[in-house]
């Protein structure tokens, strides 16, 4: 929201300056966020010139010698028609910035004459499209004075960043309220519009609707013989200032009206209007072409403004070209309207139409100032254009109801710690427009018909903090306990971050995608069921909630593939969504790796093949981030199970299962089916993984958090290499698992080394060589003790796989 200092003073009867108004518009909840103090207008002054005589070497260009008030004439090249001895205009020294041409200038050498500076038309300081010529000033300008301050261009601008929640200040008589509430000033009041009425408005209207709500109210009115020319010099100046294009008076009439009042107003040009006029649902394929040059297709969930001729209105967001106001206008209908804010905010964004009414009715005007802000726009008519306005039409409107809130003044304390009195209290509210009844520690308030988000107690309690002073709220510091206290996050948000801490230790980047994602995606990766698609998405490619990470990351990864990084490694811990239940949004850790961005770092193999690096990301890489985030979530990793296969994105032959025990699924791993990457329009070296974190068992309770105390061993740990033949079907995990259990007591690890298949072993046959680790506890074993446990060792293997000894 922009406004400038002169227009908002409009508003505000105040002594303060632009600092002062700035700090307290930030205090009271509307934020600052930038402000222009034109600045870059101050070094144009008013000057005067003297002479003007033909160029040497150019028959168009003028050599003239310019007063500018405060040292000899200068000497001036310019090419202006019109630049003559005697003008005044706006004279710019060298070193000055021009802003309508983005240029600073520098003594120049044209055609072999020196220039020390220049004489401006309005384009070059923004002030219009005109540049035919250089501004003529009358004879009364006072030559060496700021050109800004006479031309009213050192107006300050401020920007406010507005939330959803504030409709009421998206005019600026609302932000003076709120000023003039803080103390900062009186409000001003404008004396109600008076002016004579002759006959009725000819144009009948009749909102032909299933549902009130979306047109709660309508009021037209026309006023005769108009004459619609160029708008008056101040109204052009505001609205070039807040970024708007003057275009005619009747059109700068009802944009100063959005930004003034914070009430949308349309015009009709009453000749183009066929019939009397329908507020209606669009029918299916109808189409408009609106005033921004664009045909647009509209349905029944559109609201209209149709005559005989058919649609010329998009309800509440954009006018239609046919009846649109210009030069020839002469008899003009005004409307002002209320429009369902929800309807509003769906038909703008489904149409992709962006416009400052749409911005304000779908967070809601104020329903009182409908036929108010209809007897303004007509004054204002009447008062630039002329004319003779007839009786307003007003359908449908039944009048404001106001809410009536229950406001206990402890409230105030209870929820912000300040101490405000009632009588504050009470003060504030009445300031801002509520109308407060009642006596004691509990009263009645009414909610002002501006005031759409305020619906209980604590929007009331806000109303007076933000007045009062959040600055007031006093530091403090939270209370000491006795006792230790305990922990502030629950499990899942630990190992959340401790899985985020993880990935990023070993190389990987965190990123944050969309959790909505297309329905060919969805289905891909297990999803896509009616339950979790979105009633209203934000794009049409953004149509389902993600049963997966992997598709966001991998997307990711090939945007950053096409612009030359191709080697990245990237994570996210964030959820996914199995059914539209609570128990359906899963919490996940994911991961993806492409290229050959391993852990030993990515790079050529002849750069990077003494770290390990360099060559293309698998199924292992994937494996080892997912146990790592297994292992910084606190799980014993010795229950850890790992099964060949996953889901069928994954390559099947490529691809692993965690888990913990026979039902716990903990995640997949793995390289990903071609047919996935191909669907996904992805290609290279990938490889991913997705760990449930939700799925993770919670640690059982220990009587105390005192760690045990440490016990090593004294005897020495001895290492022994087994080589086992199996069938090739047996994964080499059973192995591991079957010599780890032969005896949990000694044996301390096991960990495969070597895989051969060859003719040697046999046909459908492997040799999986495994070392195990012998920690002896309580005495130096024998022989005889390493040959018995050799036994076991080889005993137990045979029994879970059928593996036999090497020979």
């Amino acid at each position: 929201m922009k406004f400038t200092l002169s227009w908002l003073k409009e508003h505000l009867e105040t002594d303060a300056g632009l600092d002062e108004i700035c700090t307290r518009l930030t205090e009271i909840g509307l934020e600052v966020e930038d402000v222009d103090d034109k600045a870059v207008f101050k070094p144009f002054v008013i000057a005067r010139v003297v002479s003007a005589e033909k160029h040497p070497q150019a028959d168009r260009l003028k050599v003239l010698m310019v007063d500018t008030g405060s040292e000899a004439p200068v000497q001036v090249v310019c090419g202006a028609p019109n630049a003559r001895a005697g003008l005044i205009g706006a004279f710019a020294a060298p070193g000055t910035y021009v802003p309508g041409i983005d240029v600073t200038l520098a003594v120049g050498n044209i055609r072999g004459v020196e220039s020390h500076g220049m004489m401006c038309s309005e384009k070059e300081l923004q002030i219009s499209d005109s540049h035919d010529g250089i501004i003529d000033l009358p004879e009364d300008a006072p030559v060496g004075q700021s050109y800004a301050a006479y031309a009213h261009l050192d107006d300050p601008l401020i920007e406010i960043n507005l939330t959803p929640n504030r409709p009421d200040c998206t005019s600026i008589h609302g932000i003076a309220r709120d000023l003039a509430a803080s103390g900062l000033g009186t409000l001003k009041t404008r004396p109600a519009p008076s002016f004579a009425i002759e006959a009725e408005t000819p144009v009948k209207l009749t909102l032909d609707l299933d549902d009130p709500k979306l047109c709660p109210g309508f009021a037209l009115r026309l006023v005769r013989g108009v004459r619609n020319g160029p708008s008056p010099r101040w109204m052009q100046q505001r609205l070039l200032a807040i970024g708007l294009r003057p275009i005619n008076a009747l059109v700068d009439i009802t944009n100063y009206m959005t930004f003034d009042q914070g009430r949308p107003m349309h015009v009709f040009d009453a000749a183009k209007v066929k019939g009397n006029l329908t507020v209606r649902r669009a029918r299916e394929g109808e189409t408009v072409l609106a005033l921004d040059q664009r045909e647009y297709k509209l349905g029944p969930n559109n609201v209209v403004i149709a005559d005989e001729n058919g649609i010329e209105s998009i309800g509440g967001i954009m006018g239609g070209e046919h009846s649109g106001c210009d030069e020839n206008t002469v008899d003009v209908l005004i409307e002002s309207a209320l429009w369902d804010p929800m309807n509003i905010a769906k038909s703008g964004r489904a149409l992709g139409i962006i416009t400052d009414a749409r911005y304000r009715f779908e967070r809601g005007v104020d329903p009182e100032y409908m036929v108010p802000g209809l007897e303004r726009t007509t004054e204002l008519v009447l008062e630039l254009c002329g004319g003779t306005p007839a009786k307003a039409e007003i359908v449908g409107y039944k009048g404001y109801e106001p809410k009536i809130v229950d406001f206990p003044y402890s409230e105030v304390k209870r929820l912000t710690g300040l101490d405000v009195s009632n009588e504050e209290s009470n003060t504030i509210l009445t300031r801002l427009g509520f109308t407060v009844s009642g006596s004691g520690e509990r009263v009645s308030v009414a909610v002002p018909s501006w005031r759409p988000d305020v619906d209980g107690k604590a929007d009331l309690v806000e109303e007076v903090m933000r007045i009062h002073g959040v600055d007031n709220i006093k530091p403090a510091p939270l209370e000491s306990h006795a006792a230790v206290n305990a922990k502030i996050l629950t499990t899942l948000q630990i190992r959340s971050r401790l899985a985020k801490r993880a990935l990023a230790a070993r190389g990987m980047l965190e990123a944050v995608t969309w959790s909505f994602i297309p329905e060919d995606q969805a289905k891909l990766f297990g999803g896509g069921s009616p339950a979790l698609k979105l009633a209203n998405p934000i794009a049409a490619e953004m149509s389902d909630m993600r049963p997966s990470l992997l598709p966001g990351l991998l997307s990711a990864a090939q945007r950053n593939a096409d612009k030359g990084y191709g080697d990245v490694a990237l994570f996210e811990v964030s959820g996914t969504y199995e059914n539209d239940r609570p128990d359906g949004q899963r919490r996940v850790a994911g991961g993806i790796r492409r290229g050959t961005a391993s852990l030993a770092g990515a790079g050529r193999a002849w750069s990077n093949a003494a770290k390990g690096g360099g060559k293309p990301v698998d199924v292992f890489d994937a494996k080892a981030d997912a146990l790592a985030v297994i292992e910084a979530c606190g799980l014993p990793m010795g229950n850890i199970q790992i099964e060949q296969g996953g889901p069928e994105w994954y390559h099947p032959g490529r691809s692993g299962t965690i888990k913990m025990g026979p039902k716990v699924v903990l995640g997949y791993f793995g390289e990903f089916h071609p047919l996935t990457l191909e669907s996904l329009d992805v290609s290279g070296a990938l490889c991913g993984f997705e760990v449930y974190v939700d799925a993770m068992p919670e640690a059982k309770r220990k009587a105390t958090r005192t760690k045990p105390a440490l016990e090593l061993s004294p005897f020495q740990l001895v290492r022994r290499d087994f080589a086992f033949v199996v069938d090739k079907t047996v994964e080499a995990g059973a192995i591991v698992k079957a010599a780890t259990g032969a005896d949990r007591k000694l044996v301390t690890s096991v960990n495969v080394f070597d895989i051969f298949e060859g003719a040697s072993v046999g046909d459908g046959k492997k040799s999986v060589a495994i070392e195990v680790q012998i920690q002896p506890v309580e005495r130096t074993l024998t022989d005889e003790d390493f040959e018995a446990l050799t036994q076991k060792i080889v005993a137990s293997v045979m029994k879970f796989t059928g593996g036999v000894l090497r020979s």
